[in-house]
């Protein structure tokens, strides 16, 4: 049975957990109306993505 031979300190234990934090998503400006969307997602006020129209919007 595999058992550690020496207890994980804090500080090698928080070093292998630096990497698991949420990060705040990221926003980019929309080309047709300006509004902030996320990068490669669909425009939630016009509709649009790369500046083609794709769904209809509902007013």
């Amino acid at each position: 049975m595999a058992v550690p031979k020496r207890k994980t300190s804090k500080a090698r234990r928080d070093k292998r957990r630096t990497h698991d934090a949420l990060k705040a998503p990221s926003f980019s400006t929309c080309q047709k109306c300006g509004a902030p969307t996320r990068s490669h997602h669909i425009c939630e006020h016009c509709g649009s993505y790369n500046g083609k129209q794709i769904t209809a919007v509902k007013e």
